[in-house]
């Protein structure tokens, strides 16, 4: 029974159907406890927290991953546990106390560290580098980012460095330093085109616009400009009527 309803969460999850979906993961979830399947209810629970994460259920989410890590200490899986602490960790991060998240990141990295589990390291100096943001950190910050890049480039995630240098340009943009700004957004421009992710392009060349604004360099604006347009109409992104409207102040009078 607990593998139908699994599937039947799956099915939801496809869909976007969150709701269904926890409905469906709970109910897995009770008939791996009844039956006894600790491995099953592992990933049940695992799935579970996911969802919950996306419903913005963080209780429920922590309650699930919590539950989970007990079950992955038994059996003693390190790239389990290392993946739910840093499911755990994520969950404190977007929340009002994010410096909450960096124990059980830097427990993960330590783990990850031994496992050399490479994409996952480069995920998890990724997330460590924004927090250092957050806390105005902007050296650790730097490192974290660097260590981020060179994890993705061992293991030739190109998702992993189009994600990383655009949050790097991000944060330098936030900071006032247009040359690393500038040169971040390009290389996360560079990562989308062949990865052939134009929205993600786009909302790239969205702060590129405003490296070139800053420094008044007016035509590269607008160029960075109409390119986001032409994605936002050809995928109907709901930025359209706000970047057509920046590009119109911009023009000369």
């Amino acid at each position: 029974m607990a593998d139908d309803h699994k599937h039947r969460a799956r099915i939801f999850l496809h869909r976007g159907d969150l709701l269904h979906a926890r409905e469906a993961w709970e109910v897995a979830a009770d008939d791996d406890r009844r039956s006894g399947n600790r491995r099953g209810l592992s990933d049940s629970l695992g799935n579970l927290g996911n969802t919950c994460a996306l419903l913005n259920d963080l209780t429920r989410a922590e309650e699930c991953y919590r539950e989970v890590l007990v079950i992955q200490r038994e059996e003693r899986d390190a790239h389990a546990i290392a993946h739910t602490l840093v499911n755990l960790g994520n969950l404190h991060a977007g929340t009002e106390h994010p410096e909450k998240s960096r124990p059980y990141y830097l427990e993960a990295l330590d783990m990850l560290v031994e496992l050399n589990d490479h994409r996952a390291l480069g995920i998890l100096y990724n997330n460590l580098a924004l927090q250092d943001a957050r806390e105005q950190q902007w050296d650790q910050a730097d490192a974290s980012f660097h260590l981020a890049l060179d994890q993705h480039r061992i293991v030739g995630n190109e998702e992993g460095l189009a994600v990383t240098y655009s949050q790097m340009g991000k944060t330098y943009l936030q900071r006032g330093e247009l040359t690393g700004a500038e040169r971040c957004l390009n290389n996360a421009s560079e990562h989308y085109v062949r990865l052939g992710h134009e929205p993600a392009e786009a909302a790239v060349v969205r702060l590129l616009a405003s490296v070139y604004e800053q420094r008044g360099d007016l035509v590269s604006a607008r160029r960075c400009l109409e390119r986001v347009i032409s994605i936002d109409r050809r995928y109907h992104l709901p930025d359209e009527a706000n970047d057509v409207r920046r590009l119109m102040q911009l023009k000369p009078s």
